[in-house]
């Protein structure tokens, strides 16, 4: 699944292709064909993403609502105003990356035939974006879309955040920790990935209580997962080692080197040596240090 990296990626793209154009909306499969007439023909004031959630304004005051979960999916095309528009989501091919290529692409003679179940397709005069699978897609009024964020934890991307909130939400909970950064309703944005290299960045056990985390601890997990997930949004990637830690230095940094403990079970830690173990919790897979993260 996506984590929120990708998401404010995306809401970054449709700003960049379709902010303040007119678009037309429709529903190729027919499964969001009532939604999309609603939004058909309004022009997009703005794309913003709210951990995993794509919220996308449209200028009859609604909202379009997305979640990608395990299978959604966007494609992008048009002419050289989406040069640098690229495909985000799940399932990815192997080796894609969210970083489009540059040059090669024939004339934009207009959107292409729907491949596939695509759930909505957005166009405009320059280039379209399809959306195929995702688990959530739906046309919210402005209080609807506002009962949705409240619902939610802070995102670390928002500027507007307060980690204070999350030190709130957390502090009370007699759960551990690492189904806590998974929440979505305490944290917004983490998912396997960055809980399981924050924790190891920070030294923390998956299985300490939340309650047991200190104020100290709580911001210090808030800032290293704003940075990380920061620099996931700039390279369209998740890498969370210093250089330090890492055998090879080049750049790009390679995919055996970007992690320290997310699929590497039965590999040495790179700080301490012992073999990074693997679990599960609650039917996700946990990835930790037993040397460096004990409870």
């Amino acid at each position: 699944m996506p984590e929120g990296h990708s998401i404010h990626r995306l809401a970054r793209q449709f700003t960049s292709v379709f902010a303040g154009q007119q678009l037309s909306v429709s529903s190729p499969q027919g499964r969001f064909a009532a939604g999309a007439a609603r939004l058909d023909g309004q022009a997009l004031i703005a794309a913003e993403a709210h951990g995993k959630q794509l919220f996308l304004e449209f200028d009859n005051e609604l909202f379009l609502r997305i979640h990608l979960g395990l299978y959604g999916a966007f494609d992008f095309g048009g002419d050289e105003t989406f040069r640098r528009s690229s495909s985000i989501g799940a399932p990815r091919r192997v080796g894609e990356r969210e970083i489009a290529d540059d040059g090669g692409e024939p004339a934009y003679a207009g959107p292409p035939p729907p491949k596939g179940a695509v759930r909505v397709r957005l166009t405009s005069d320059h280039g379209w974006a399809d959306l195929r699978g995702p688990t959530a897609c739906e046309v919210l009024t402005p209080e609807e879309q506002r009962r949705v964020l409240e619902k939610l934890g802070p995102d670390p991307l928002q500027p507007r955040a307060d980690p204070r909130e999350f030190v709130r939400r957390l502090s009370a909970r007699r759960t551990p920790i690492g189904l806590l950064l998974m929440n979505q309703e305490v944290l917004a944005g983490v998912g396997n990935v960055y809980r399981a290299e924050v924790l190891f960045r920070r030294l923390i056990s998956p299985w300490r209580l939340a309650r047991s985390i200190t104020q100290e601890e709580a911001l210090g997990l808030w800032n290293d997962i704003a940075g990380v997930m920061a620099d996931g949004v700039a390279a369209g990637r998740i890498i969370t080692t210093l250089p330090e830690h890492r055998v090879d230095a080049s750049i790009p940094v390679p995919v055996s080197e970007a992690h320290y403990v997310y699929k590497r079970q039965g590999l040495p830690c790179r700080r301490c040596g012992t073999e990074v173990a693997m679990t599960e919790m609650a039917a996700r897979k946990l990835y930790w240090c037993p040397s460096c993260q004990q409870t």
